[in-house]
């Protein structure tokens, strides 16, 4: 059987948490570390571990079926690739930086000054928009120090948790873009074998998302409350009602969102429900 291949960032958050979309997702994979292609041992697939930046020119010429970068690098590279599925991790942003307590203070001040970047496409593209005349300057690598040593007045980088911001004494001017993993694929058409590949690796794809922020509930419930506990659950359909052996009470079985999670909890406790347990989901296929 023909092996559909991923390119995959060979390091780094990115390379850990699609490690774990795919073992979620039950792929094996024989030693990693040190190799540049991995085939699995009991899916159809291999991954070419590759510098992230590019990933997009492998996808579009044809090296690598598919690829799973940043959406900033594809983006960036503006490769003839097309995107396939938002993944949901490795989020972050793309924002423009400035010294704090420097002359900088909104958008309009940007105009005449040098801003240091790796993303010049996206960043001269977003300038020509808002109709500013910048200086770019391009830097592969520690970009936020370029304002602390002379060599530009504002950055345009990846933003997380901003402590690296913190550490350099910058601060968020605006945020240009959001970013995310995503699964891309080139242009040209998949044979038929591969596409049934395709779509059975983002079935599993889909059932580990998808219970990504849930919680699986369980109650003990008296019977005449059991309207009131149930209009408390917005589960993905109606929940499910048991009964039990004292035929005053039932068990009633519900999923819920993680985001919500807490307020439902306090709402159904104080309607009746008793004997709460709660468990993890690892898989849920709709």
């Amino acid at each position: 059987m023909a092996l559909l291949r991923i390119a995959v960032q060979s390091k780094g958050r990115l390379y850990d948490e699609t490690m774990a979309l795919l073992s979620e997702s039950d792929i094996k994979l024989s030693a990693v570390k040190r190799t540049l292609l991995v085939a699995s041992r009991n899916f159809p697939v291999e991954l070419l571990m590759m510098r992230d930046d590019d990933i997009p020119e492998c996808v579009s010429s044809g090296i690598s079926h598919l690829g799973i970068v940043g959406l900033n690098e594809v983006l960036e590279k503006n490769k003839d690739v097309r995107i396939i599925k938002h993944l949901g991790f490795s989020k972050c942003r793309l924002s423009i930086a400035v010294p704090k307590r420097g002359a900088i203070k909104e958008i309009a001040d940007l105009n005449g000054k040098k801003i240091a970047t790796s993303y010049p496409n996206i960043l001269n593209k977003w300038l020509s928009e808002n109709s500013i005349s910048a200086e770019v300057h391009v830097i592969t690598g520690s970009v936020e120090i370029a304002p602390g040593i002379g060599i530009a007045d504002a950055i345009f980088d990846i933003v997380s948790s901003g402590s690296t911001l913190v550490s350099n004494n910058l601060e968020e001017l605006c945020t240009v873009m959001q970013s995310e993993a995503v699964l891309i694929a080139g242009n040209d058409n998949l044979d038929v074998e591969l596409n049934e590949v395709l779509d059975e690796l983002l079935f599993r794809f889909d059932a580990v998302k998808c219970a990504d922020d849930k919680k699986y509930i369980l109650m003990n419930v008296p019977r005449e409350r059991l309207d009131l506990v149930i209009s408390h659950l917005p589960g993905i359909k109606s929940p499910t009602v048991l009964p039990l052996a004292d035929s005053e009470w039932c068990s009633v079985h519900t999923v819920v969102s993680e985001k919500h999670f807490w307020e439902i909890i306090g709402k159904i406790r104080d309607a009746g429900a008793e004997g709460i347990l709660v468990l993890d989901i690892e898989k849920m296929v709709l």
